[in-house]
Formats: C-alpha cells, sequence, structure tokens
C-alpha cells in the first residue's frame, strides 16, 4: 500500500545554538490554533483514520476491550472524621465517581459524580482535599485533559457547593487548616487566554483561601519572586499547629522546606532546609520534631528526625538499605515502609526505633499502594497488583499486623493462563538491567511472536508490576509483553536515576535497544514483529531508539513524546524538565541532546518503522507541536511502505482524567494497527 500523506509546507526558520545553525522549516505547527494547523490536523486525521477503519479484526479488538474492561473498580477507601470516602466505576463510566459513608458497611452515598459535569466525561475530578471533619470537601476540576485546574468547595453533608471559586491552579493540592475554615492551595497568575496551553508557567505562589470568601480576598502565604521557577507545595500537619512548605525548582529530587506555625497570629515564614541538596519529603511530626524521608547522603533513601528547637541535630532513624525507599507512613508508634527491591514491593513495620517489627507479605511479587491514614488509626487499607493480578485491595490490622481481603474485582480471565517472569541482561556498557516479561503460557520461542516493548526511562519514575486490561487483550491475542527497568528511573535510587540524566541520557536509549535485541536473541520476536511503545518521557524513548537503529523495530508507538529536544523549555512547564534533559543554553548539554532529539535526527531516504504517533490538541503538558512537528519530519523523511501516522485526539490532554471511552479507542486504534503492520 502507498501511502499519501497530507502536505506539509515548510518555512526557512532556522536557530544558533553555540554558533551551530539548527533549520527547524515546521515551526508554524506549534501554533496550535491557527487555521493552517487546523487544516493539518484534520488531513492527518483522515489519513489515519482512513488506514485504521479498513482494519478488518479493529471492531474485535474493541468488542474485547469493552466486555473486559466492564468490571467494578474501587479505590483504597480513606477516613476523614468519622466518615470513609472512596470511589468506585462500576465498569465502562468514562470517570469513577467518589461516595462516602459512615461505617464501610452503610449503604454508600454518592458525592460527586464527574460524568455529569459533561456529556462526553471529559471533564475529571483531578484534585481532592477533604477536612479533617470530614465536613468540607475541596475539589478540582479539569476540561480536556488540560493541567489547569478550577478547585470549588463542597458540603459533604448536603452534597452542595458553596459560592468559593479558586482559579489558575496548577500542580497544587489543598491543604486545610485545623479548625476547618480554609486551606492552602498554590496557582499561577493568570495566562493569556490566547496562549494558556502553550505559554511557560512561572511565578508559583502560595495563598490561604477562607471559606465563604471571593478569591480575590485570598492571604499571600509565601512566594519567592526573585526565582520565577519555583514549584510550592504545602503540607499542615496532622496536629494542626506547622504549615510546610516544599520549594521545587524543576523535576529533580531535591527541595527546600520552610514552616509556619499556625499557633502563633501572623508568625512568619521560617526556613528549615535552605540547601538544595536533597530531598525531603514531610512523614508526620509530633509537636517540634519532625520526620522527613530524604535521600541526603543515601540514594536510596533513609528516615531523619529534625527538632525545630535544634534544626541542625538531624538524627538517623532508619537508614538506608540495600532496597529503595518508596514511601513512609505513620501510624500509633509504627513505620510502614515501603521499599522496592529489583522493582517490586515490599513492606515492613519499624517501631519508632527504626527496629523491624515484621514485614507485611504479600500475594507474589508485585506492587503496593495505600497505608494512608491518620496518625490516631488502628487500622489502614493497602491495594495489591501484578501484571496478571487486577488491583486487590486489602484491609490491614495495625495492632494484629493481620491482612484480610476488602474488595476483589472479578475479571474475565484466568490468571493461571499466563506467565510472569523477571530477567536480567546485560546493557551495552555492562550494566544489568531488569525486565518483566509477560505472556500466554506455552508460547514457542521461535522469533515469531509479536512483542510489544514498553519503557519510560526518566525522572526518577519506577515502572512496577500492574494489570492493565489493555495488556491483557495484547496476550489474549498471542503478544508478549516486556517492560525494561531503564536507567533514568527510580528502581534503584538516585544513582540509578542519575545514571540516565543529561549528559548521561544515552544509556537510557542503550538499555531499551538492548533489551530489544535481547528479546530478539532469545527468540521471543524479530525485527519484524517487535514493537516499542512509550509515552511523554518515554514517547521521546521510542522516538529516539527508532531514529538510531530504525531497523531493529516493526513498529514504533510514540504517545504524546518530548521530541523536539532543543525548544521543550519554552513551553508551560517544559522549562522543570532541563533537571532531567540538561538545557539547550548549556554548551555541553547542547550537544548532547541535539546528538539524540528525535525531531533532529530523522535522515531522509531511510526505512522508518511502521509508525502511528499519538498526541491530543489539549495536551498542555507535552505539547502536541512536539508530535506534529515530528510526524510531518518522520513522513518526509520516511523511505518505505509502512506507514507513518499521527493519531490526534480532540478535548483529551496529556492522559490524565481521560474518560473510559477514548482510552478504549485509543488502545484499540494501537493494537489494531500493530497487529496488522507486524503480519505483514
Amino acid at each position: 500500500m502507498v501511502f499519501q500523506y497530507p502536505s506539509t509546507s515548510t518555512v526557512d526558520q532556522k536557530d544558533i545554538y553555540h554558533s551551530v545553525e539548527v533549520a527547524d522549516p515546521y515551526r508554524w505547527l506549534e501554533d496550535p490554533d491557527s487555521e493552517e494547523t487546523r487544516a493539518w490536523v484534520e488531513a492527518q486525521n483522515q489519513v489515519t483514520f482512513g488506514f485504521l477503519e479498513q482494519i478488518p479484526q479493529r471492531e474485535a479488538i474493541k468488542q474485547r476491550l469493552t466486555k473486559l474492561w466492564d468490571y467494578e473498580k474501587y479505590s483504597i477507601p480513606f477516613q476523614r472524621g468519622e466518615r470513609y470516602f472512596y470511589f468506585k466505576n462500576d465498569g465502562l463510566q468514562n470517570q469513577s465517581v467518589l461516595y462516602t459513608l459512615n461505617a464501610l458497611d452503610d449503604e454508600p452515598r454518592e458525592l460527586l459524580d464527574p460524568n455529569k459535569l459533561s456529556e462526553d466525561g471529559t471533564i475529571a475530578l483531578s484534585g481532592l482535599a477533604i477536612s479533617d471533619n470530614g465536613k468540607w470537601m475541596a475539589y478540582g476540576l479539569s476540561t480536556s485533559g488540560s493541567d489547569w485546574q478550577e478547585w470549588l468547595v463542597r458540603d459533604v453533608e448536603t452534597g452542595e457547593d458553596k459560592s468559593d471559586r479558586i482559579h489558575w491552579v496548577k500542580f497544587s493540592g489543598a491543604s486545610w487548616t485545623s479548625d476547618h475554615q480554609g486551606f492552602f492551595y498554590s496557582r499561577y497568575p493568570e495566562p493569556n487566554e490566547t496562549s494558556q496551553f502553550e505559554d511557560n508557567n512561572y511565578f508559583h505562589k502560595l495563598y490561604y483561601h477562607r471559606l465563604g470568601t471571593d478569591q480575590s480576598e485570598d492571604v499571600l502565604v509565601f512566594e519567592l519572586p526573585e526565582q520565577k521557577e519555583a514549584l510550592l507545595g504545602s503540607d499542615v500537619t496532622e496536629d494542626g499547629n506547622y504549615l510546610v512548605i516544599s520549594v521545587r525548582f524543576g523535576s529533580a529530587p531535591k527541595n527546600l522546606i520552610y514552616y509556619k506555625d499556625l499557633t502563633v497570629p501572623n508568625a512568619p515564614v521560617v526556613p528549615l532546609i535552605d540547601v538544595l541538596e536533597a530531598e525531603y519529603n514531610l512523614i508526620d511530626s509530633e509537636g517540634s520534631l519532625f520526620w522527613f524521608e530524604t535521600n541526603l547522603n543515601a540514594p536510596r533513601g533513609r528516615v531523619i528526625a529534625i527538632d525545630l528547637q535544634n534544626p541542625d541535630d538531624r538524627r538517623e532513624i532508619i537508614p538506608e538499605a540495600a532496597e529503595t525507599l518508596q514511601s513512609v507512613s505513620l501510624f500509633g508508634n509504627q513505620f510502614i515502609v515501603s521499599y522496592l527491591k529489583d522493582a517490586y514491593s515490599q513492606i515492613k513495620i519499624l517501631n519508632l526505633q527504626g527496629e523491624l517489627i515484621r514485614e507485611v507479605q504479600l500475594p507474589e511479587i508485585g506492587s503496593v499502594g495505600g497505608f494512608g491514614g491518620e496518625r490516631k488509626n488502628t487500622e489502614t487499607f493497602y491495594s495489591f497488583t501484578s501484571f496478571t493480578t487486577p488491583t486487590t485491595i486489602y484491609r490491614y490490622n495495625l495492632e494484629t499486623g493481620e491482612s484480610t481481603l476488602f474488595r476483589q474485582p472479578q475479571v474475565d480471565f484466568n490468571p493461571s493462563d499466563y506467565e510472569v517472569k523477571q530477567v536480567f541482561y546485560q546493557s551495552k556498557d555492562g550494566t544489568q538491567v531488569p525486565m518483566f516479561i509477560t505472556h500466554k503460557k506455552g508460547l514457542e520461542l521461535d522469533g515469531n511472536n509479536l512483542t510489544r516493548l514498553y519503557g519510560y526511562g526518566g525522572f526518577n519514575v519506577s515502572l512496577t508490576p500492574s494489570f492493565s486490561v489493555a495488556n491483557l487483550v495484547w496476550m489474549e491475542r498471542g503478544g508478549v509483553y516486556a517492560v525494561p527497568n531503564l536507567r533514568g528511573g527510580g528502581e534503584y535510587g538516585e544513582a540509578w536515576h542519575q545514571a540516565g540524566t543529561k549528559l548521561n541520557k544515552q544509556n537510557v536509549f542503550d538499555d531499551f535497544i538492548t533489551a530489544a535485541e535481547w528479546l530478539i536473541e532469545q527468540r521471543y520476536t524479530s525485527p519484524a514483529k517487535l514493537a516499542i511503545a512509550g509515552g511523554s518521557n518515554g514517547g521521546l524513548l521510542v522516538g529516539a531508539c527508532m531514529a538510531q537503529r530504525p531497523e531493529l523495530f516493526g513498529a514504533a508507538l510514540p504517545a504524546v513524546g518530548v521530541m523536539d529536544m532543543l525548544r521543550f523549555p519554552k513551553f508551560t512547564i517544559g522549562w522543570a524538565w532541563t533537571t532531567d534533559y540538561g538545557s539547550p543554553d548549556v554548551l555541553e548539554e547542547f550537544k548532547a541532546l541535539y546528538a539524540y532529539s528525535p525531531l533532529h535526527n530523522l535522515k531522509p531516504g531511510t526505512s522508518y518503522p511502521a509508525t502511528l504517533v499519538t498526541t491530543a490538541d489539549h495536551d498542555d503538558r507535552v505539547v502536541p507541536a512536539h508530535s506534529f512537528k515530528f510526524a510531518a519530519a518522520l513522513q518526509a523523511a520516511h523511505q518505505g511502505e509502512q506507514p507513518v501516522l499521527i493519531r490526534i485526539e480532540t478535548k483529551a490532554g496529556h492522559g490524565a482524567g481521560k474518560p473510559t471511552a477514548k482510552i478504549i479507542e485509543e488502545i484499540t486504534d494501537q493494537w489494531a494497527f500493530l497487529e496488522t503492520v507486524l503480519n505483514r
């Protein structure tokens, strides 16, 4: 099949970076609202959907996805005051519904159904904070997948909203004061209406909002006007005595800590950690004693105690372990510590001196979430999932250490039909990298299996085992699913993360390419049957690897990827990624970025893998211009019979809050595309 791609005009745009002239012929696609860009999007979608709609098995894939997706999904319940709260999705609802109840065996009452806020499910609940007495609920709404939020306040008892409206919130939660009369939140200045989804986000400020007042009356609590890139987060301690402020500068795991005594009227904001050298996450406090999780002198993490009366005395409570510290919570006199061992969860219970009380026995290798709540609680809840275990919720007795099953989903498949293994392979420089491989039992290692290699490799993010209906359908139809834990992630702590950043970023691509070669060598698959996939930073991963080794892959699915590594800091929150990627303004970092930037390393006349780029018109995290420009350059450079297409979703963003219906449609198209191009 010979493809006639839409004509994409070019402009004579050239930029100079450190005396290097770089052409940017598709610069005009950076304006998502221009008539020319809109026409280009429509033309590209016509070609893409024209191809997808003629795939015979597309409808069967959609029907199976829809059937398997249709099961009840529950979140971990949590308690505020005398009430419990949880989310539930009946199966195919576009958005999960929030319920409340007084006791766990009571009849639940619907508190907020986001599905009623829009006909197509594109308004999502993206933030939630309930006052400690369980009376008030502050909640943030996002439209069409945008990071921008509008916050409202609802009376939990009546289900009625108050008049409060908080605008221009982004990258912020809400922290209630102990008197339940208001909350702290962070926001940006009001943006330009016509370019709010593209402009840089600077000058985050922390405010206090009092219930029943207009936002214009909110009190500015803290700002750093000389440091426009500061990102401000806040927590009120459980006793209500202190406001703890975290200040970050980008995406690196480093922050400053300030605090404000809320028991003293007009108390100043005081620095506690004023050197940007490590990460500090507040666990809990008792009087003036604060417990923090930190990577200071401990790349795999540890727990320290700091007394505000003597802040220079920092006492180690839980030393760094061989495993990577993921999270810590405190109940009564027990720390619940979640570790990662080779990218799967371990849970340990320690006393306040850091001594082991017991380990929580888990069903198998998998991932654990939860263990949240208030320090006075005697029970908590946690979730467990694996590649073949749908998210199951357990109730945990903190006094006896007993776990009891609380919610177990019913999905129409037999887990024993599948096998999961973890292998370790050697990357290009000799580093041992773990990889999970999941498939149907009885798989023949004959090199002919359709295989999807999925990766991320950045921003200290760990890829751990989790259940996915999408992956299940892929494996049901004979596919292999492989997930390597690449450098740049957080699986082995900060050293593993740093080994995949800035001038070391090529390590991530080498790890991914070597994973592909290992799968081929072990006869799981062959280049013609192998697809690579990833989203956001993982989209960059796919773009870079298909540019570097086009002959190694049969197909590529780069989703909402960062593809222009020279201009990414110029849009929305992109400047914050320079802590991971480096900056094009720094000579050595520019050289590294330019050497792997997917947009700049496509070579005319090359036969690239069949490609389905996916993005969304309202993505204000990784703006769609990245994917637009990459797709245009790929279509111009590609010389081969395999299709290189772009699928552009409307009224959607980076992925968070995407309606179930849109998720199923997108996965349907991706799987149908892969089956078609990999079986040629």
